[in-house]
Order: structure tokens, then C-alpha cells, then sequence
């Protein structure tokens, strides 16, 4: 059994998470297959959407502990080096948008792996949880980085050292993520959702990406800069014409994503 699902449909990459009797937990077989698919949807022009979610009933358990201490295991420094800091890196720097669909619990690397995605949804009966301090370890997977632009210092702060498992539903209230759906609707309207993605005019999300990857650390002179130099770009690409253009002769637009 693979322990990554991998199916493009409709212009979707559906990415799915597949140990479920681990409740999804990363071992370095499933990491490296992850940043194996991420490279192909980056090189597929026919993929317009990525789509990550889990099998059964958890998203992602975060680290499988028992390959962490296992004396033939990669440990954990090629853990984070060759595992998670890339396929958060491979996520953020992927020219098409990604939809993290939070089906069920998410864990430690798990959670920051979903948070760290373009827009994050989550099923109602799924829950956050940054469990690294009940074992004694740091919130990794760029954790640190974005959960305190997301939600604040404060609580960020809090949630990491306390390990409170925050609801789906609070989740949506304080802005760790997009929207949480009952459980009976999840799946449909994650499907819409990467639709809606899929349909948009590629290249302007990528610069949109790209321009909200330079704002985490850049000045206010800076990215207006980045926003003058992506607009340029983007108002030269056929989307931009057919966007202008359908809006002008009031019909829906057909953006091909050049």
C-alpha cells in the first residue's frame, strides 16, 4: 500500500495522505514521496490546483515517533532537513495554489504542514494540536514562523507551549484557517473549493503567492515594489486580456493560465 494517493482530475492534484492506521503519521518513505508528487504538480501544466488531505479519520498524526528512536532511523536532524523544511518550502514556492483539507485531527508536523498551505479548511469534527511540548520538543514544520502571523503572538505562544487542541470551529473564529465545514458537506465543498482554485487565472495566484511570501519579511517600501514589479508581469499575460475582456462584454471569463 503506498502511503501517498496521488490522482489529477479536473485540473485538481489530489494529494491524499495514505497510512491510516498511523492516523497518517510521516515516516521518511511517505515525506519523500510528498515532495515527490509536489515536483510533479509544479511540472505539470496541466494540473491548476493542488488538493492535500488525509485517509480515515486523521489528517496528519505529524512525526511517526517509533522511526525517531529507531537506532537504524534517519534521526532527527535529516528528519527536518530532508523531510518537512522541504516539502513546506516545495508548498510555498509551488506556482499553483494548495488547499489543505483538515478531515480530522492534526497533529505536531501535521498541523503546521496544513497551516503553512495556500487556504486551509477543515471537516467539523477536526481539530489543531501543536504537540511538541508534551514531549519536550519545539513546534518545527514552520510552525513558529506562521503560526504567529496567523493567529498573533500571544496565542500562538500559548497554543505551542500549552498543547490545547483547538476545534475546527474556533479555528475558523481566530483565523488559523479559511472556514470549517460540517462533516456531511466537507468533502463536496473542498471539491468546489479546488474548482473554484483550478479555474482562476494560474499565473496571477502564483504572483499573488509570491508577493504574500516576500510580505512576511519585507518593509512597506519593499513590497510595494513586489507589488509593482508582479503587476507588470501579470497585466502583460493572456488571462489578464481574457479577464478584461469578459468582464467589459459581461460573460464569464475562460482563463487558460498563461
Amino acid at each position: 500500500m503506498t502511503s501517498i494517493l496521488f490522482e489529477i482530475k479536473n485540473s485538481i492534484a489530489f494529494i491524499t495522505l495514505n497510512r491510516p492506521e498511523k492516523y497518517n503519521a510521516f515516516n521518511r518513505e511517505m515525506a519523500l514521496l510528498l515532495q515527490e508528487k509536489l515536483d510533479e504538480c509544479e511540472k505539470n501544466i496541466s494540473v491548476r490546483c493542488v488538493l492535500i488531505t488525509g485517509a480515515g479519520k486523521a489528517f496528519c498524526a505529524g512525526q511517526d515517533l517509533s522511526e525517531v528512536v529507531d537506532p537504524n532511523g534517519p534521526g532527527m536532524e535529516k528528519i527536518l532537513s530532508e523531510h518537512y523544511n522541504p516539502v513546506v518550502r516545495k508548498i510555498r514556492n509551488l506556482n499553483k495554489p494548495v488547499l489543505s483539507a483538515v478531515n480530522g485531527v492534526a497533529a505536531g508536523a501535521g498541523a503546521n504542514i496544513a497551516l503553512c498551505c495556500d487556504v486551509v479548511i477543515a471537516s467539523g469534527h477536526a481539530s489543531f494540536i501543536q504537540a511538541f511540548s508534551k514531549i519536550g520538543l519545539i513546534p518545527d514544520s514552520g510552525g513558529t514562523y506562521f503560526l504567529p502571523r496567523l493567529i498573533g503572538f500571544q496565542k500562538a505562544s500559548a497554543f505551542m507551549m500549552l498543547g490545547d487542541k483547538i476545534p475546527a470551529i474556533e479555528a475558523e473564529r481566530i483565523g488559523l484557517i479559511y472556514k470549517y465545514f460540517p462533516e456531511e458537506t466537507f468533502l463536496s465543498e473542498a471539491e468546489k473549493i479546488a474548482i473554484t482554485l483550478s479555474q482562476l487565472p494560474t499565473k496571477g495566484l502564483a504572483f499573488t503567492k509570491r508577493a504574500l511570501n516576500k510580505s512576511l519579511d519585507q518593509s512597506l517600501e519593499q513590497q510595494l515594489q513586489t507589488e509593482d514589479s508582479f503587476q507588470r508581469i501579470a497585466s502583460a499575460t493572456n488571462d489578464f486580456s481574457e479577464g478584461v475582456s469578459a468582464f467589459l462584454e459581461k460573460r464569464t471569463p475562460n482563463f487558460k493560465g498563461d
